[in-house]
Parts: structure tokens; sequence; C-alpha cells
């Protein structure tokens, strides 16, 4: 399923005409702050990157692009990864934060993968990132434990909280990947994991 679509929303495949509109996305500091890459430097690199997502839905993973129906032109992304992991994870230009875009894709997304043979998805933020684990607490995730990684390629120390959520029914299995990888490893206070946004 490469075409999704919401209250306001349209979920789709990018096409080689989304370059500029993905650079806009992933070149802002603001938004990359978060992701696992540096920002885009130049259409190029947006050229580059519409590859990868290719390569990514290839590897059976979902990449599919956000955008407003009333212009179809992506404002954000959101992909779940093909392996093991089935990690969960989406990105929004500034301009359109906090207006609960982010949720209603991700909700339209976990809808179309309970009809598929995915049993749970996973899906991780930075301590320092609260909205986004809000985002994941919205679509009924539950949050499991946290890890500290050395994230590469931007090499420094993130601590992450590890959310899951269920679609086979056994609500108690928690995906123990990063716990087993990574030696600093802790379950949080709940009172922690819904701090006070302004």
């Amino acid at each position: 399923m490469n075409h999704l679509e919401t209250e306001r929303l349209i979920l789709r495949d990018f096409t080689k005409e989304d370059a500029t509109a993905l650079f806009a996305i992933l070149s802002d500091k603001e938004v990359n702050k978060f992701l696992p890459m540096f920002p885009l430097q130049n259409i190029k690199e947006a050229e580059d990157y519409l590859t990868y997502i290719e390569s990514w839905i290839q590897q059976k993973g979902i990449y599919h692009a956000i955008c407003l129906k009333e212009d179809n032109i992506p404002i954000g992304c959101i992909h779940v990864c093909g392996d093991d992991s089935h990690d969960l994870g989406y990105s929004i230009k500034k301009e359109f934060w906090h207006k609960g875009i982010c949720t209603e894709a991700c909700l339209a997304v976990v809808d179309m993968l309970k009809q598929m043979d995915i049993p749970y998805i996973t899906a991780t933020h930075d301590v320092n990132n609260p909205r986004s684990g809000k985002v994941m607490q919205a679509i009924g995730m539950k949050y499991k434990y946290s890890y500290e990684e050395l994230w590469q390629p931007k090499n420094f120390l993130v601590t992450f909280r590890m959310y899951q959520l269920n679609f086979d029914g056994q609500q108690d299995w928690v995906y123990t990947k990063y716990w087993n990888k990574y030696p600093v490893h802790f379950i949080e206070e709940e009172n922690l994991l819904r701090p006070k946004i302004d």
C-alpha cells in the first residue's frame, strides 16, 4: 500500500520530482537535530537520499512522504524499517510542528501495518526530544526501556527511550535488541516520561 489518506494528509511514495521538497525538510538544522544523519547540503544530496529511500523500500521497509491534501507536496517523512526492529520514524518541516500532523500520519501507518504481517513496531527518541515521545504515546505505543548509544555518524552519546506497540496480542513481549546490545540500559520512572511541555 503506497498511498494512504487521512483527514488532512496524503501519505505516498517519494518521486524524483520531490527532491526540492525533500531538501527543504532535511536541510533544516532544527529538524535534523534529532535525526540520525547530518543536514542535507544541496539538491544533489537530496537526489542521493531519494535513491537511499528506494533501497530502503527494496529491503521491505516503508518510506512515505507526508503531504497536505491541498497541494500533495511533501512536508515530512514517515518510515518503518524492514529489519526485525520494525522501527517507526518521522520528521516534519518546522512550520508544521505542534499541529498533530505526525500523530495523524503515524495513526494511518499503524492502521495499515495492522493489516500486514508485522507483529509489532518499535520507536526510539532522544530524551532531549520529549515531543517525539508524546507522538509515540498518542498512537498507543508503550515505553519499555532506555539505553545509551554512541550515535553515528554524529558521534555523540545519546540516551534513547524505546517504545513498542504489539499487534499480535502478546502485550508482555518486549523487543530487547537494544537492551542487549548497549551495556548502559535502564527503566525510567513513569513520571519522567510525561514531562511538562510549554
